[in-house]
């Protein structure tokens, strides 16, 4: 490591992520000094471990993109009061980060990371200050995962839709990652923390992040799988999108509060075409949530859900499989008679 020791907290951070390409990033000069590095030695270990960093990790900017990140950068310091000075100032420290010509051109653009990239440098820059800083990014981009799914209706349907999916996809991404690499894993671990606690819910007596319980439950499934919850939302949508499409969907609520939306339906099946969801009414004989996985065949799993899937991880609950699965045949029977639910 050649630069001095930086330590950023969760603000400092959050003025240095950008959207590029409809992706939520960080360039390399800013992470080098949150490593502690410069860049060339930051790129350098990037460079020695390539083969971990594919196309969707990492990206080279072109000299638009650069200069739609210094623009937006000095228009919104232009938009606070007594703070001119820094504009000029920011602008300057964004320059000189770049290695320039002796005509004043670009000469190297930096390089942008995804959330994935920087999940995967993990497994590439080592150390305790290494861990530290991960275990600030990682609760950042978790940070603002929440802020969507939380603040949904506040936004168009159609943003919703796709930051929500896009989010997810994340999450699976990184958890594919977190199979691959003890470091990841180690560090996820650090969420069980109370301070975290509201990302994980309890799946048979274990502790597992929100949306990675789910797909566990929903992964078993081979022919069908029942989602019983009369309060449903564009989150509940969002946790089905992985399953198979030969694995038929039917989701049984009366959609209380309206929290699912028939544009925010449509879209999802737009995006998801090989996935198939029917929705069918409750008709208001059901308290509890339940998930039934392959009801009537031999791989039949009945779980009991103590919160609904629209809202996975926001406070503490739990699933359980229930060993009594002959008590609840008679009422998923009738319930597969109801009506279709309109939304």
């Amino acid at each position: 490591m050649e630069n001095e020791i930086v330590i950023h907290n969760e603000i400092d951070l959050q003025s240095k992520i950008y959207t590029i390409r409809e992706m939520k990033v960080m360039l390399d000069f800013d992470l080098a000094e949150i490593y502690g590095y410069s860049v060339k030695a930051f790129n350098q270990q990037v460079k020695n471990n390539i083969d971990k960093f594919d196309d969707d990790f990492r990206f080279q900017l072109t000299k638009d993109e650069y200069h739609a990140i210094l623009r937006s950068k000095v228009l919104t310091l232009e938009n606070k009061e007594d703070e001119q000075s820094e504009v000029i100032e920011v602008a300057q420290n964004l320059k000189s980060k770049f290695l320039t010509s002796s005509w004043g051109g670009v000469r190297k653009l930096p390089y942008a990371f995804t959330e994935q990239g920087i999940y995967m440098l993990m497994t590439v820059l080592r150390g305790d200050l290494a861990v530290q800083q991960s275990k600030i990014l990682i609760r950042l981009f978790k940070g603002m995962k929440d802020f969507i799914i939380e603040r949904e209706h506040l936004v168009g349907y159609d943003e919703v839709a796709k930051l929500a999916i896009q989010t997810s996809q994340n999450t699976k991404d990184i958890a594919r990652i977190g199979q691959k690499v003890s470091a990841i894993a180690t560090i996820i671990k650090d969420f069980t923390s109370p301070e975290m606690k509201k990302d994980f819910l309890f799946l048979n007596g274990r502790s597992v992040e929100a949306d990675l319980a789910y797909q566990e439950i929903y992964s078993q499934a081979k022919k069908s799988i029942f989602v019983i919850d009369n309060y449903i939302g564009l989150k509940t949508l969002v946790l089905l999108k992985s399953v198979p499409e030969n694995v038929k969907i039917t989701i049984f609520s009366d959609n209380l509060k309206r929290g699912l939306h028939q544009k925010e339906f449509d879209d999802f099946l737009k995006e998801y075409p090989n996935v198939t969801i029917a929705l069918k009414r409750t008709n208001g004989i059901f308290h509890d949530r339940y998930i039934i996985i392959d009801f009537g065949t031999k791989n039949e799993i009945i779980y009991l859900c103590g919160g609904s899937s629209k809202d996975a991880g926001k406070r503490v609950s739990s699933i359980m499989a229930s060993a009594d699965k002959l008590l609840y045949e008679p009422l998923i029977k009738n319930i597969l008679k109801n009506q279709e639910l309109v939304l």
